[in-house]
C-alpha cells in the first residue's frame, strides 16, 4: 500500500479498524504466539504442521496489523452531512436500476471499509464514482460485467 496516499474513512469505518487493530494486537497475536511456544516445544520442525499453522496464521495476522496501521496512520475521517445535497462519502444512496422495480441502498465509503454484502460500496468503484457529487434524480450509466446499467438516484441522506 503507498503509505502517502490518503484513506478516506467514515467515522464508523475508522472506528471498526481500530477495534479490529485493538483484538490483533492484544488478543489474536499473544493466542498465536502461545500456539509457537507449544508447537516449538513438541520438537522436529520439519513435520510439525501446528507449527506451520501457527506461523502461518502469525504471518497473516501481522500483514494485517501492519495494514490497518498504514490505513489508520494515513486516514481521513470524513464528516457525514446531516442533510446532503449530493452523493458524498458517508452518504447512503438509494438508487432504482431502469427497468427494475425494487431499489438499493447503499452507503458510500472509503475502499478500506468497502463491503457490498453489507451494503458498503468505495467512492472508488464503478457505480461509486459514477455516484459521487450527483444529486437526487440524477441518472448515472455504470458498465456492468453484464453490461451498461443506468441508476436513478431516489434519495440521499
Amino acid at each position: 500500500m503507498n503509505e502517502t496516499a490518503t484513506q478516506f474513512l467514515t467515522a464508523e469505518g475508522a472506528a471498526a479498524l481500530q477495534r479490529e487493530l485493538q483484538q490483533l494486537r492484544e488478543v489474536r497475536r499473544p493466542e498465536l504466539a502461545k500456539l509457537l511456544k507449544t508447537a516449538v516445544a513438541q520438537g522436529d520442525l520439519k513435520e510439525n504442521a501446528d507449527y506451520h499453522d501457527a506461523r502461518e496464521q502469525q504471518g497473516f495476522v501481522e500483514r494485517r496489523i501492519s495494514f490497518l496501521e498504514d490505513t489508520l496512520r494515513s486516514a481521513q475521517v470524513i464528516e457525514k452531512e446531516d442533510t446532503p445535497a449530493v452523493v458524498g462519502i458517508g452518504c447512503r444512496v438509494t438508487i432504482q436500476e431502469k427497468g427494475e422495480a425494487g431499489a438499493e441502498t447503499y452507503r458510500i465509503v472509503g475502499a478500506a471499509e468497502a463491503n457490498p454484502r453489507e451494503g458498503k460500496i468505495s467512492y472508488e468503484s464503478p457505480l461509486g464514482k459514477a455516484l459521487m457529487g450527483r444529486q437526487v434524480g440524477a441518472r448515472v450509466k455504470v458498465e456492468t460485467p453484464e453490461g451498461m446499467a443506468t441508476f436513478r438516484i431516489r434519495a440521499i441522506e
